[in-house]
């Protein structure tokens, strides 16, 4: 998977897939194998070449996403360009449905709401682990959850609608 990533005001080229229980990341041109784990919420160890990084990655209020390794912190940011390009043009209001996808293969871990649950924009909808990594997949507007279309442990593929929103 290729994405556009921002640390700070830095731009980075990343292309990221996994192979044999690990991550494999190419960063502008550089490559790092990496074998990620999730000890707890909001901490990841990353492991290469035999030295062991721990970051904590945490959203600030104005809904950045912080990452803090060792004293250092970074605001971070990623895009997949392909979906990016996908919008250009269109109405980002969000009126109307609004689908939650995945963007990678995955396993759902957590369904954080039920079936007409009114919710905000930001709000987590529901939890899928890809890469050794959980992502939440948030509402992309204010609305009612008009569909959960997977359950917990459910194996999904890229590109797959879990929820609907209206």
């Amino acid at each position: 998977m290729k994405l556009t990533g921002r640390i700070d005001d830095n731009e980075h080229q990343i292309e990221v897939r996994e192979k044999d229980g690990h991550v494999i990341a190419e960063i502008d041109g550089r490559t790092y194998e990496v074998e990620v784990s999730q000890p707890e919420p909001g901490v990841y160890l990353l492991k290469n070449e035999g030295r062991i990084y721990e970051a904590g990655v945490s959203k600030s209020e104005n809904g950045d996403t912080n990452v803090r390794i060792r004293d250092a912190e970074f605001n971070v940011s990623v895009s997949d360009p392909k979906r990016l390009r996908g919008l250009a043009g269109s109405n980002h209001s969000h009126d109307g449905r609004a689908e939650i996808k995945t963007a990678m293969p995955g396993k759902v871990v957590r369904i954080l709401v039920e079936a007409e649950a009114e919710v905000k924009k930001g709000d987590g909808i529901l939890v899928v682990e890809a890469m050794k990594m959980q992502n939440e997949m948030k509402s992309p507007k204010d609305g009612t959850v008009r569909e959960i279309r997977v359950t917990e442990g459910f194996t999904v593929n890229a590109g797959e609608i879990l929820a609907v929103i209206d």
